[in-house]
Formats: structure tokens, C-alpha cells, sequence
């Protein structure tokens, strides 16, 4: 197997793992949305549905981004796949803020410190 087709495979897999986390984490917090729904709870299931997926959608996101950069880097490096490649990552840091910020209701950078920690 020639290291292109390597790599290729390589994409895939992130690719993959990317869907399947953002698959499998929605199912996941609608399945826990559900369970606070049953009890009744419900403006928590609409939270916990929107959290989870959010979650999910950030860590997709990531895993995605690490697809499109070893592309880049090792089966398409020119200069139009580097720009492609920048301007889906502009887009996604973005995306990933954005809910960053709808998720935790404050930017990234002012998270209160975790009281273990001085």
C-alpha cells in the first residue's frame, strides 16, 4: 500500500469517527433529554437535549477538522487546498465558538476556576 492510499485511509477513519461521534452523542443526550422528560422536568430535558448535542457537535467538529488538516498536509498540499483547508477551519473555529458560547452563556476565556484548584 503506497502512502498515499495510507493516508487516505487515515482521513477516512477521522472522518468516520468524526460522524459517528456526533451520531452517537446526539442519540446519547436526546436518550437523557428523554429520561428528564419522563420525570417531568421539562424545561431540564430541553437543557439537557441542547447541552448534549452541543457537545457532541463541538467534539465532532474537532475530530472533522483533523480530517480536512491531515488531507491537507499529506494527500493534497497545494496552495488551493491550503486555502480550502483554512477557510473550512475559519468557518468551523467559528461554529465551535459560537456554541462554545451558546452552551456556557459566557466566553471561553472567562470560565470561573474550578474550586480544587488555587
Amino acid at each position: 500500500m503506497r502512502f498515499e492510499e495510507w493516508m487516505e485511509n487515515v482521513v477516512k477513519a477521522f472522518e468516520i469517527a468524526g460522524v459517528v461521534m456526533l451520531a452517537v452523542g446526539s442519540v446519547v443526550a436526546l436518550v437523557r433529554a428523554g429520561t428528564v422528560l419522563a420525570r417531568g422536568e421539562h424545561h431540564v430535558a430541553y437543557q439537557t437535549a441542547r447541552q448534549g448535542i452541543g457537545r457532541s457537535v463541538l467534539l465532532g467538529l474537532e475530530v472533522l477538522i483533523i480530517a480536512d488538516i491531515v488531507e491537507t498536509i499529506t494527500i493534497d498540499p497545494t496552495i488551493e487546498s491550503a486555502v480550502a483547508l483554512g477557510i473550512i477551519v475559519l468557518v468551523r473555529t467559528f461554529l465551535s465558538f459560537s456554541l462554545e458560547i451558546e452552551l456556557e452563556g459566557r466566553l471561553p476565556w472567562r470560565r470561573s476556576p474550578d474550586p480544587g484548584q488555587v
